[in-house]
Formats: C-alpha cells, structure tokens, sequence
C-alpha cells in the first residue's frame, strides 16, 4: 500500500478535506469492531462459536495495518490542514509581489519617459518663443513710424453754442527709442460749422452757419505696454498749441457777435490710447480714442474723438 501526494490546489484541498471527514467520521466505529474481534480472538485463540482460529497472526497483522493506516491519515490530516491557509497566504504574497514589482516596473518606465517627453515639449515651447521674440523684434525694431489719416472731434465751438462735428486730417512722426518707448511730434487740422442760430440784426438765412477750423501742433512720448507679433496697444500724451479760426465766415461782424470763441492761439493737450494691426512687419493700420483739451476764452473745453489711419515704419535701431 502506497501513499500517493497529490499537487496542492483548491480543488484537491476540497476532495481531501471531504475525504478525511468521511474517513474520520466512519474508522471509530470500524475500529471499535476490529477491536472487539481481536480481543476475542487474540485472548482465547476462538471465534464466538468455540472453532479455533488457525489464522490468528494474520489478524494481528491486518489489525496493526489498520492502525497504522488511520494514524498516518489522522495525522495527515491534521497536518495539512493549518497548511493549506498559509499555502494560500503564500500564493496570494506571492501574487502580490508580482504585481507590486510590475508596477514598480511601469512606474520605472515611466519616470524614464516623463524627462524625454518633458525635454521635447521644453524645446517646442522654447522654439514657439524664439518665434515670436523674433517677430516682435522685427516688427517693432524699427527706427521712426510714420502716420497718415483722418480724425473725428466732437467740440464746443462757443461758450453757450451746441457742439458741433469736426472732421480733419492727422499726421504724424515717431523716434523710437527701443521697442516700445517712442516720441511723437502730431500734426492736425479740424474743420466744421458753428450753428449760432438767428440773432436780431446780426444774422440771416445765409450766415448762421459759419464755417470754422482749428489747426493744432502737439509733441510728447508713446509707449507700447503691450506688442504682439499682429498687433499692438500703445499710450500717447502730447502738449502743444493750438490755433483758432472762427471768424473766417462772419461777413466781417467777428466770431464773438455769433456767440463763437474770439480768433486766438491757446494751449492744447490730447491723450489717446492707439490700437494697431500690423498687415506686415513694416505697415499697420490704427485707430486711436482721444480725449483733447483747448484753452479758447479763457475757458477749458474737453472734447472726444476719433482718428484713424495708416502708419508705416522705417529704418532700423
């Protein structure tokens, strides 16, 4: 008789366990027969019916067999079963550690993708920037900038007059001292009409709408604040004078008699916020608000407009 190991796993623990219980469960009562008969016979050598028992050392051999053989199972039995939990226990380490050490290798590879990825995109972004710094220079390292256009003032052409519209041309020249820092020498004129409305004995059908113009000459910096390769936005304060011609078209009778600020020359002051966009390197469009002071009779007037046109620069730094 031999005892056959099979492999450990979860099915053929199952099968042994009900084996061994069914095996526990049955051997006393067959052992406590066995017993009974061999004491029988062992002690007086005869069966129950008195025939004597010629095969007595056989029977204590089967006897010790059988024994021994339910020891061995018995103790197999309680040996294997604390071991089967730790065999599991140790497979499941086991599969643990498997997966920790492939997930410390992915990990691994990736902390060696991750300085290869991040070293190409620190180089895409750093070529995208030598670009545009290279665009921004070109398009913003050049020496004057020139401007041609028109412009849009709303004034107050009289002390208790409505406003009126002026239209007008605007030039101008720029010296730029770097990118960004610049100073401005302005050039423009306005032209429009005063509605004084009928005054007795002074006016008629034919001159309550005399014509007037102002003619302005203005100095001062700009500086962009912020340049894109397309398109910047740029701040502007200049101070000059400015001259007045408003009794031009009086018939004589002067500007004061129609109720419109006297001929003179005062002082002129205009801040503006200038938008381009920059059609090539070297030419832009542009559109500026303004907010434009003057200083005729004595008084102060605030005026609003608009002026727009097209600049083209020049020269190199």
């Amino acid at each position: 008789m031999s005892l056959c190991v099979l492999p450990h796993s979860n099915r053929s623990h199952k099968l042994v366990a009900v084996s061994r219980k069914r095996l526990s469960a049955a051997l006393p009562a067959v052992l406590t027969g066995v017993k009974a008969r061999i004491w029988v016979v062992y002690e007086t050598g005869y069966s129950r019916g008195g025939i004597p028992i010629t095969m007595v050392s056989f029977r204590r051999f089967f006897l010790a067999l059988a024994l021994s053989t339910a020891s061995i199972v018995l103790a197999q039995d309680s040996s294997s079963n604390p071991s089967s939990p730790t065999a599991a226990q140790d497979q499941s380490k086991q599969g643990q550690a498997t997966q920790d050490q492939a997930g410390q290798d992915q990990t691994g590879q990736a902390a060696q993708e991750t300085p290869q990825q991040t070293s190409v995109q620190a180089r895409i972004r750093l070529r995208r920037q030598q670009r545009r710094a290279t665009a921004i220079h070109d398009t913003y390292d050049h020496l004057f900038e020139a401007f041609a256009g028109m412009g849009y003032l709303r004034f107050s052409p009289g002390p208790s007059l409505q406003r009126t519209t002026f239209y007008g041309w605007n030039t101008g020249l720029t010296r730029y001292y770097g990118e960004r820092l610049g100073v401005t020498l302005d050039a423009r004129g306005y032209y429009g009409i005063a509605y004084t409305g009928f005054v007795p004995g002074i006016t008629n059908a034919t001159n309550t709408r005399p014509k007037i113009s102002e003619y302005n000459v203005l100095l001062g910096p700009t500086y962009r604040f912020y340049v894109q390769p397309k398109y910047s936005i740029s701040g502007r304060v200049l101070g000059g004078f400015a001259l007045g011609n408003f009794s031009g078209d009086t018939n004589g009778e002067g500007s004061t008699t129609f109720g419109i600020w006297p001929d003179a020359t005062t002082f002129a002051a205009a801040g503006s916020i200038i938008g381009q966009y920059n059609v090539t390197p070297g030419v832009s469009l542009r559109l500026a608000g303004e907010d434009f002071v003057t200083g005729f009779g004595s008084t102060v007037q605030n005026s609003f407009g608009f002026a727009g046109g097209i600049s083209y620069r020049f020269g190199r730094q």
